[in-house]
């Protein structure tokens, strides 16, 4: 079993979540779907015997049955305990895994005393036992990890000694969180004596039982399948009664101490491999955002063919996460819009003469210069600068759709587009809503013709896309704008523009609201748009397309990597444990 960990490195350090999150057993990091899943290993294997050998010389487990038993008799004899009532003799059916002939499941409640701690309002918690001195250490679910990291005792939250009315769990107690979110996630072991909130539940041993055996049972899987399954009511909970029941496996306390050890050892290991991933990411992320940087600062096509020169022989070991590539494509963008993707020709009419002539259309008359002295970063010879309202249909303006949608109609109705909708460059129709044809002809101005960009100036905002023919008719939700362009312009351009970080961190620097944060669409008329001539847009579009197609599909290949490895992760884990 120790070699399915160890050479198998280099799938659980590369096995990668594209969305990770602290789980069981993690310390609460947000590590990788690889290492995640090794921690989870580690744990089957010790509690199901299959991780370190059994020592025929142990006592068999019921010796420390039989231990448990003339303890809990002593205590009960002594007062210092109450006689409750016998559990539930263990059914096969129960049983969850086959473990070793020397082990013995048993109910948690028979282990030892299993109790809950003390209920405390915020307002008293504050006024009776915040910032004092002495006594013992409260703590409350906030102040409890995933797992082997230590309790937060620091909280600053003491009960002095005299208040006796409060439960104490001593030295050695395993805890774990029983209501709420973190039920059955949140668990760890005093090292003092303290004070605990009610939503925690302690397991104090009868006799000598490793609470590092006892942790490393709540932190594995199968537990937590069965914890899982006796929780009920909104909040999501398990009794003390229910959770008395729950079994776990018991070797000798021989073989606990040598799980333990080695599930030391092999959790040390993981986080060495997690530190050393964690490092690697950072310093794969600083050199593509270095050399991008470089790229996207170029001042000349001559500056972006040697710096691109530098990340093609590079290509492979940099874009070979989602990240990167996203981050290739929005340099992808800004180089189009500063006119570093494609050659200029001088023989093609110049975007001033297009955009004079949008103006005339527009206004019927020759237009003034517009100042464009703050725009960012400079633009070829040919190109104009112009404000993004004064190059649109000129018998259409921007303008935002219906505000408030009503029921949906059981027949007909038409289609309207919602923030939810408009993604970034792709119009998604999950999900699409219908408004009656009576309001819909009521925002005439916004029933979409086919070619005008669509921007989410509240909600889901960076959403942006072209109207396809195909969706002529449809209408659009308050959150969105409709940008009807001029027919003498390309709106796939328009949308690269848009798609860009230039715009986009406009976008940002002019949100306004205080509970909804939107764009007003007054300061969207006046954002400076670059424009070529229209041939040259003709081809930025179709140098844009081939580059993001690239992306795409090196995102594809990408994800079908780490699909491939996250199976393989999981099936060796399931192989391991059969």
């Amino acid at each position: 079993m120790s070699e399915i960990i160890t050479e198998n490195l280099e799938l659980w350090t590369s096995a990668l979540l594209v969305k990770s999150t602290a789980g069981r057993g993690s310390n609460g990091k947000q590590g990788a779907y690889g290492i995640q899943k090794l921690r989870e290993l580690i744990l089957e294997l010790a509690v199901r015997g299959k991780l370190v050998p059994q020592d025929p010389s142990d006592e068999p487990a019921k010796g420390l049955l039989e231990q448990i038993a003339e303890q809990k008799a002593r205590l009960i004899a002594e007062g210092k305990i109450g006689n409750s009532r016998p559990l539930p003799a263990i059914d096969v059916a129960e049983i969850p895994f086959e473990i070793p002939d020397q082990w013995e499941w048993v109910r948690l409640g028979d282990l030892g005393e299993v109790f809950n701690g003390n209920s405390i309002s915020k307002r008293v918690k504050e006024a009776k036992y915040t910032n004092i001195k002495g006594g013992l250490p409260f703590i409350a679910t906030k102040d409890v990890g995933y797992g082997w990291q230590g309790l937060d005792y620091e909280n600053g939250v003491s009960i002095p000694d005299k208040e006796s009315n409060f439960k104490v769990a001593h030295k050695g107690a395993v805890l774990i969180c029983a209501e709420g979110g973190s039920a059955g996630k949140k668990c760890g072991i005093t090292d003092r004596d303290i004070c605990f909130g009610n939503k925690l539940y302690a397991l104090e041993p009868y006799v000598d039982i490793a609470p590092d055996f006892l942790l490393a049972n709540y932190l594995e899987p199968t537990f937590f399948a069965q914890f899982s399954a006796k929780m009920t009511g909104i909040i999501g909970g398990i009794s003390l009664a229910k959770f008395k029941q729950l079994l776990i496996p018991l070797p000798s306390a021989s073989e606990q101490r040598r799980i333990v050890a080695k599930v030391s050892e092999l959790m040390s290991l993981c986080d060495q491999l997690e530190q050393q991933q964690t490092h690697s990411i950072e310093t794969h992320q600083t050199l593509v955002e270095t050399l991008l940087g470089m790229l996207a600062s170029v001042s000349s096509p001559q500056e972006l063919t040697v710096a691109w020169s530098g990340i093609g022989d590079l290509f492979d070991i940099l874009f070979t996460t989602e990240q990167s590539i996203d981050q290739l494509k929005q340099v992808v963008f800004q180089l189009a819009v500063m006119g570093m993707l494609v050659p200029q020709d001088q023989r093609e009419e110049s975007a001033a003469q297009l955009v004079r002539r949008i103006h005339e259309d527009n206004q019927g008359r020759k237009p003034k210069a517009e100042v464009v002295d703050e725009f960012p970063f400079s633009i070829p010879p040919g190109w104009s600068v112009t404000k993004l309202g004064s190059i649109l249909n000129p018998h259409r303006g921007i303008s935002y759709g219906v505000i408030k949608l009503g029921a949906e109609p059981a027949n007909g109705g038409v289609n309207i587009l919602r923030c939810s909708n408009v993604r970034f460059r792709e119009i998604d129709l999950t999900g699409i809503r219908k408004i009656t044809e009576e309001l819909s002809a009521e925002y005439g101005r916004t029933i979409l013709q086919g070619g005008e960009v669509l921007i989410n100036v509240r909600g889901t905002l960076g959403g942006c896309a072209v109207v396809p023919q195909s969706m002529k008719g449809f209408n659009i939700a308050r959150e969105v704008a409709v940008v009807p362009v001029h027919s003498e312009l390309n709106p796939d351009y328009l949308l690269n523009v848009i798609a860009a970080p230039y715009f986009q961190n406009k976008v940002s620097e002019n949100l306004r609201g205080i509970a909804y944060e939107g764009l007003n669409l007054g300061l969207l008329r006046e954002f400076l748009v670059p424009i070529p001539p229209a041939a040259e847009q003709q081809r930025i579009v179709a140098k844009v397309n081939e580059l993001i197609t690239l992306c795409d599909t090196l995102k594809s290949r990408l994800t079908d990597a780490q699909a491939t490895q996250v199976h393989l992760a999981d099936a060796i884990v399931e192989q391991a444990v059969a």
